[in-house]
């Protein structure tokens, strides 16, 4: 008879810091024990990343007086309650994680397909090669001898179709005469996940050159496209090739009670587990120094898609590149010039690791993190097209067009949105946070927000593969941080009219009516775990996801800020007269309370 699993421990390989948590039960109910961290050991002097996963281990037995290690390795199985574990599993982005790159014949078509593939497997996309990119055949030669990825995807061609540009880009590869970026002893990976007709005469042109590897066309006829047997091979070579040739994988391999995962993989199958145990559609962002990650699933489809320019400390210059010092500022409710706003963000990317010293420079970061959110989003709203997963068809004449209006992102559809990342996880007040979301995303109908509290996604995922009701209640648990839903009706408002009738039912309690008016944000207390039925009415003009005008019934939970009300319309319209701007900023941030004070409406207090 088999013994319940009491005792888990996984880890998430970063690369820079190894964390390691520790989640204990008894067969029904299971919690987070204990967290550790230690630096990332995979580069020199160590060369070896089980160095650093051992040190993290080693503080959770420091946390909590148990024994895992013994003699330099793991203990697995559990030798007794104290002693050991049921299961050790892991993921990895240590050494940069997973840089593919993929090429297609059509830029916009098969080209597309492969990234949206590969970033699904949890890969950084580090270029998209096609036929009809722009560039010249010397041009791509070059650029494949640069970047050294750890494979290659290549796609191309429907079954039975033509087979000429797929071969020309194999002439390209075979020109170009890849290396790998890790290890010196073996030859590339290229996944060829094109034409069927064209497999032998692409492996003559490059079975001297790559190895080699065949999976299921990602565009077998034009109308369907068909991603997972790619996922699937890619994640399967990150273990047989990628992970085998990084410094001290080989050990890691033989510890882990499942395959490893790179991390962005396991955060995405977090939140698809999310997705249908809920049975609502998630948009999840992870917000880095470097990188924003944005994952989403709509439609029981999966999407992932990274900005890899986007982030608050090492790429914050390029988020003034791309959105510009006006977009910035209007976000920052204090007076301030383009010479010092474009200063305080250079400082910043050159001293990385620094913090908000001062209130001000708080705002700042907090207005830069709204436009790498809705930078970041943008691009995946482009990315997260209509010709999505297996089944998903589409008339021909509309396959030839993959622009983002075609996009699977549905606002009114979405029931819940997931930040993590420093400047959402750990501002000042959580209220920050979710103000912050909404002012990037600006989500539609009724939405709730949430964080993840200490960045577990990842450990969770690989989690979930193995024990799915484990990962998820330590996901609701101890991970996820419910904000609170918000109430947000489409249109374009004008100053002070109503925008909606909202009656809250609390219990058996009497009702409360609030009037929004336009320009306004209003916060009710409802607690965590309290729930409440909400009954609001849009203006004629407006709609809240049944049409204009038509009131919406739901039956909501609270969180830690409460319910916010949303009277801004959307797009949200800034005044353009600074000092406007500014007090209107100053008056929003007052109402819900981003800094301390009051609720704009009370409702009874939760019972005791």
């Amino acid at each position: 008879m088999s013994h319940p699993i009491r005792t888990i421990i996984a880890t998430d390989c970063g690369s820079t810091t190894t964390k390691a948590i520790l989640v204990e039960g008894d067969g029904e109910a299971y919690r987070l024990v204990a967290r550790g961290e230690a630096p990332t050991t995979v580069e020199a002097p160590f060369d070896d990343v089980t160095i650093g996963v051992l040190n993290a281990i080693a503080e959770l037995e420091d946390l909590t007086g148990r024994s895992f290690i013994r003699d330099g390795r793991l203990l697995v199985p559990r030798e007794s309650d104290t002693v050991g574990m049921d299961l050790y599993l892991s993921t990895s982005s240590a050494g940069g994680g997973l840089q593919m790159l993929v090429a297609g014949v059509v830029k916009n078509m098969t080209a597309e397909s492969a990234e949206r593939a590969a970033l699904g497997a949890g890969a950084i996309v580090i270029d998209v090669l096609a036929v009809d990119d722009g560039r010249k055949d010397y041009q791509r030669v070059e650029r494949i001898r640069g970047i050294r990825p750890d494979m290659i995807l290549m796609s191309g061609g429907t079954d039975g179709g033509t087979t000429q540009h797929l071969l020309d880009l194999a002439e390209t590869l075979r020109a170009a005469d890849p290396r790998p970026r890790l290890g010196h002893s073996y030859r590339l990976p290229v996944i060829y996940a094109g034409n069927r007709e064209a497999r032998d005469a692409v492996a003559e042109i490059l079975k001297e050159r790559v190895d080699l590897e065949y999976t299921e066309n990602l565009r077998p006829v034009l109308e369907r496209e068909n991603l997972q047997p790619a996922r699937d091979a890619i994640h399967e070579l990150f273990l047989r090739h990628v992970m085998a040739q990084a410094p001290g994988y080989d050990k890691l391999l033989s510890w882990v009670s499942a395959p490893v995962m790179p991390t962005p993989h396991a955060v995405g199958m977090m939140v698809q587990t999310t997705a249908e145990q809920q049975g609502i559609s998630v948009l999840a962002v992870d917000i880095g120094g470097a990188t924003t990650d944005v994952f989403s699933v709509f439609g029981e489809t999966f999407n992932r898609t990274v900005s890899a320019n986007l982030g608050m400390s090492y790429s914050v210059c390029n988020v003034l590149s791309e959105a510009g010092t006006d977009l910035i500022k209007r976000w920052v409710p204090v007076a301030m010039n383009d010479f010092t706003l474009r200063n305080r963000l250079r400082n910043k990317m050159i001293r990385p690791t620094t913090i908000p010293q001062t209130h001000e420079d708080l705002l700042v970061e907090q207005a830069v993190a709204r436009e790498a959110l809705r930078l970041a989003f943008s691009h995946h709203q482009q990315l997260a097209t209509g010709l999505k997963g297996v089944q998903r068809r589409r008339e021909i004449s509309e396959a030839f067009s993959q622009g983002g209006s075609d996009s699977l992102v549905d606002l009114f559809d979405l029931g819940l949105i997931i930040g993590s990342g420093g400047v959402l996880s750990h501002a000042p007040r959580r209220q920050q946070a979710a103000l912050m979301m909404i002012d990037a995303f600006q989500p539609l109908g009724i939405t709730m927000l949430a964080v993840d509290s200490i960045f577990m996604m990842p450990q969770l995922g690989v989690l979930s593969q193995v024990e799915a009701g484990i990962a998820s209640q330590v996901f609701r648990r101890d991970c996820l941080i419910p904000l609170g839903p918000v109430i947000a009706p489409l249109g374009a408002v004008k100053e002070g009219e109503e925008v909606m009738q909202v009656t809250l039912h609390i219990d058996e309690q009497a009702p409360v009516e609030i009037t929004v008016r336009g320009g306004q944000l209003h916060l009710v207390p409802l607690h965590t775990g309290q729930q409440a039925s909400i009954t609001a009415r849009p203006a004629k003009m407006l709609d809240l996801g049944e049409g204009r005008g038509k009131p919406v019934e739901r039956r909501v939970e609270g969180g830690v800020v409460g319910l916010i009300l949303d009277g801004r319309g959307r797009p949200i319209q800034l005044p353009a007269e600074d000092a406007a701007r500014h007090a209107r900023l100053l008056e929003w941030l007052a109402a819900v309370q981003a800094f301390g004070g009051e609720a704009t409406d009370t409702v009874p207090a939760r019972p005791a």
